[in-house]
C-alpha cells in the first residue's frame, strides 16, 4: 500500500445544528484500495463522506488531498480535483436520458480514461438504453448510471455511499463485482455501508463508526466477527482492542 493517503480527514468535528455529528474522526484511504466505513443509522458515516466531498463543512479538523489541505475549497473545485461522490438515492435528473445524465459527469470533472463508451463497456446494458428516461429506470440501473456518471469525472477517489440500500442481493453483488476493474488504474474507493459483512468482505481496510467516533479500525482480518459487532453496536466485547490509534 502507498504510505501517503491520497485523502484524508485529520480530526473532523462536524456540527449539524447544534447535533455533533463527527467528534474528532480521522481516516486515511490510499491509492488502488477500498476502505469501507461501516456503522449503524446515525452513526456519522454519511456526515463523514459528504465532508469529505465538501457537502458539509467541519467546524474544526482537515480534509487533505496528496497532503495538501482543502478544506476550504467547495465541492465543484473537489471534483476538479478528483474526489468523486455517489451519494445515497442517486440524485440523477429523472427528466435526462441515461447518456445525458452521465455526461453530466464530464461537464463536473477533469480528463482522464473513463469516457462514456468505456462506462458503457462496465455497464453492457447501457448502450441499447442511452436515450431512456432515468425515471423510467429500476433501482439497481439508477445506480448503476449514478455511479457511471461519477466515473467520467475521472476521480482519483470515487465515494459511494449507501451504495447497496433498497436493492436486490444479486444487484448489490453484481455492483461490488466491479471494484477490482476500478483499482486497477490506481483509484481509491471509500464506501459507506450498513451491511457490514458485505463491506467487510470487499474492503482491504475498515473504520467503524458509533455516534461520531471511531470504535474500531484496521484491516477486517486483524478482528473477530465478535470484535466488530461490539464496536458497531457499541457494548464491550470479550476481548476488547483499542481502535483510538488505529483509526488515525
Amino acid at each position: 500500500m502507498n504510505a501517503v493517503p491520497v485523502l484524508s480527514g485529520t480530526d473532523l468535528v462536524v456540527r449539524h445544528g447544534q447535533l455533533t455529528a463527527l467528534r474528532g474522526v480521522t481516516v486515511e484511504v490510499h491509492p488502488g484500495e477500498v476502505f469501507a466505513v461501516v456503522g449503524a443509522n446515525g452513526a456519522g458515516k454519511s456526515t463523514l463522506m459528504r465532508t469529505l466531498a465538501g457537502l458539509h463543512r467541519a467546524a474544526s479538523g482537515h480534509v487533505r488531498l496528496d497532503g495538501r489541505d482543502i478544506s476550504r475549497l467547495p465541492t465543484d473545485r473537489r471534483v476538479r480535483q478528483g474526489i468523486a461522490l455517489v451519494p445515497e438515492g442517486r440524485r440523477l435528473f429523472p427528466s435526462l436520458t441515461i447518456e445525458e445524465n452521465l455526461r453530466v459527469g464530464i461537464a463536473r470533472g477533469r480528463g482522464g480514461e473513463w469516457t462514456v463508451e468505456r462506462v458503457f463497456d462496465l455497464f453492457p446494458w447501457m448502450p441499447a438504453r442511452r436515450r431512456n428516461r432515468a425515471a423510467v429506470l429500476s433501482g439497481g440501473e439508477q445506480q448503476a448510471v449514478a455511479i457511471g456518471r461519477a466515473l467520467l469525472s475521472n476521480p482519483r477517489v470515487l465515494l459511494l455511499d449507501e451504495i447497496s440500500l433498497g436493492l436486490a442481493p444479486v444487484v448489490v453483488q453484481r455492483i461490488y463485482e466491479m471494484l477490482p476493474t476500478l483499482l486497477r488504474g490506481g483509484m481509491a474507493v471509500m464506501i459507506v455501508e450498513q451491511d457490514v459483512s458485505q463491506a467487510l468482505r470487499v474492503s482491504s481496510r475498515f473504520q467503524c463508526l458509533l455516534e461520531g467516533r471511531t470504535t474500531l479500525a484496521g484491516k477486517p482480518s486483524d478482528y473477530s466477527q465478535e470484535e466488530v459487532e461490539a464496536a458497531y453496536f457499541g457494548f464491550s466485547s470479550g476481548a476488547p482492542r483499542s481502535a483510538e490509534s488505529a483509526g488515525r
